[in-house]
């Protein structure tokens, strides 16, 4: 377990969710890398992540998903790729991410709390 934390800490983290507007390979990415860019709402707006997720996500079946992001992180340039927005996600035991995502349908930039 990691270091433990304060409310105060927590509650500066920007969880929301957001959903998947547009994929396509990160040909420049040392390890296989997706750019997905995800529509947080009117708020935060569309933000876009180099994310190692190929394992279980590819072009086809990650368009139009709902996803979970933390969106006030700072930018940080990846293979080319300015990556706005981390999306969450579990690491399974052969470290393949698993994202997570709400159990229904629901709006654009909803907070996580």
């Amino acid at each position: 377990m990691k270091e433990q934390i304060t409310y105060d800490i927590f509650d500066k983290v920007d969880i929301r969710i957001g959903t998947v507007i547009s994929v396509k390979k990160n040909e420049k990415a040392r390890k296989p890398s997706l750019v997905v860019e995800v529509d947080f709402g009117k708020d935060i707006g569309i933000k876009q992540s180099s994310a190692q997720i190929t394992h279980y996500y590819n072009e086809e079946n990650l368009m139009n998903k709902q996803v979970i992001g933390v969106c006030n992180f700072a930018e940080k340039n990846i293979a080319g790729v300015v990556s706005q927005v981390l999306i969450l996600g579990a690491i399974d035991s052969d470290g393949k991410v698993v994202l997570l995502h709400p159990s229904q349908k629901t709006e654009n930039g909803l907070t996580i709390a």
